[in-house]
């Protein structure tokens, strides 16, 4: 018989399946297939867990999409040297600005409260996303809480629906791999068969 949290636990996530916003998923899909028909890149930002996902996102993005996509956290090396030698703050943009970040480019933020400067929250995040509006490039993002900066200055942001709030990391950072999953397998942008569904 199963706990009662982990009853809770799948409830809870069955309950975000029911009532996350469905239209901001296929924004991002519209998004990112005029960016790939453009020959624009994809940038994925993430700290934490996020940071793991945008580099397991990238893979998908790059091998199942056909679109060039990259993450400043998957290079460990240039990405601490921009740390040490720049700053936190500035090590996203910086990178960004090291990518020469283009108008037909998209940044893709992953992370569960998008970003705050008020509170000095992932402040890289943050610069990272002034510097993209700043250049006119798309901002989508797949966030928790109330979206932060992200949802403020974003074109396409989901917010994963607040269930419980001793659990927004989890269901946060659990529906970034539902929500991107579905986009890398959408009609519209899917372009290779993954290997089990191939055989």
């Amino acid at each position: 018989m199963s706990s009662e949290f982990v009853h809770r636990y799948f409830s809870e996530s069955a309950k975000i399946c029911h009532v996350i916003d469905l239209d901001q998923i296929d924004s991002m899909v519209e998004i990112l297939r005029r960016a790939r028909d453009e020959s624009g890149r994809l940038f994925i930002l993430g700290v934490g867990g996020s940071a793991a996902n945008a580099g397991h996102a990238v893979n998908d993005f790059r091998k199942i999409c056909g679109i060039e996509t990259y993450a400043p956290t998957d290079n460990v090396a240039e990405l601490t040297a921009r740390i040490n030698d720049e700053g936190w703050d500035s090590s996203f943009a910086e990178w960004l600005r090291g990518s020469r970040l283009a108008e037909k480019d998209v940044v893709m933020v992953f992370s569960v409260g998008g970003g705050n400067r008020e509170r000095a929250v992932s402040t890289n995040i943050v610069q990272a996303l002034v510097l993209t509006k700043s250049i006119g490039a798309q901002i989508i993002g797949i966030v928790g809480r109330d979206g932060g900066y992200t949802a403020e200055v974003g074109d396409a942001v989901v917010i994963v629906p607040t269930v419980s709030g001793d659990l927004v990391t989890p269901h946060t950072e659990s529906f970034q791999a539902v929500v991107w999953h579905a986009i890398v397998s959408h009609p519209r942008l899917k372009m290779v068969a993954t290997k089990w569904e191939s055989l």
